[in-house]
């Protein structure tokens, strides 16, 4: 049964570092894109980077997250730097199979999530 783990999220200050972590269990993240998607209350999911055969971050975190993946642990993370209030929010790992294609930050293609970690950036 595939399965969806995240954790590592936290209270962070603003200016911080956290790295998320989202294993992955019955099945090969090799072969799927890994998408973190990040929910703040009342608002909607948004796509914070994927990685696949091309990695992808949205505007607002580039060149503060970095995502990586390890296959010998079969985990993808994503790691945070610079953190800012505004990055605060639930954090969603989500998996879409996909090969030798760049992955895109769209929800909705994603059909497998796990159950999230909270990040919370705050003085």
């Amino acid at each position: 049964q595939l399965q969806i783990v995240e954790s590592g999220g936290g209270l962070v200050q603003p200016g911080g570092s956290l790295r998320l972590s989202c294993a992955a269990s019955g099945f090969n993240l090799d072969y799927y894109a890994i998408g973190w998607f990040r929910q703040a209350p009342g608002k909607q999911r948004d796509g914070v980077a994927c990685i696949s055969s091309k990695n992808v971050s949205a505007d607002s975190v580039e060149g503060r997250f970095t995502i990586s993946r390890d296959s010998a642990k079969n985990t993808v993370y994503l790691q945070m730097n610079g953190l800012k209030p505004e990055d605060s929010g639930t954090y969603y790992c989500a998996a879409r199979r996909l090969l030798f294609r760049a992955c895109e930050l769209s929800a909705g293609l994603y059909g497998n999530w796990g159950q999230g970690t909270q990040v919370t950036v705050s003085s």
